[in-house]
């Protein structure tokens, strides 16, 4: 595992969603050469996939309180 990947890992769903925010405004607002670009793609993709874990995450820490309030209730 690279360290850029291990570090990637280890950022919470706010500093993922901030860093991809600046990316996408930087795609965005053109004038970023090709490679730069294709760079900048991949990390935003990376970005991406750690917000949708933490979400998936939280969906699920909710999810497992609801059947277990539910379980309780019966």
């Amino acid at each position: 595992m690279t360290d850029q990947a291990s570090k990637a890992e280890t950022l919470s769903y706010e500093q993922a969603r901030e860093e991809l925010i600046v990316i996408v405004q930087r795609l965005e607002s053109g004038g970023v050469p090709l490679e730069e670009s294709l760079a900048l793609w991949e990390r935003g993709e990376q970005l991406a996939a750690i917000c949708q874990a933490w979400l998936d995450g939280a969906k699920a820490k909710i999810e497992a309180a609801r059947n277990n309030d539910q379980a309780e209730q019966r």
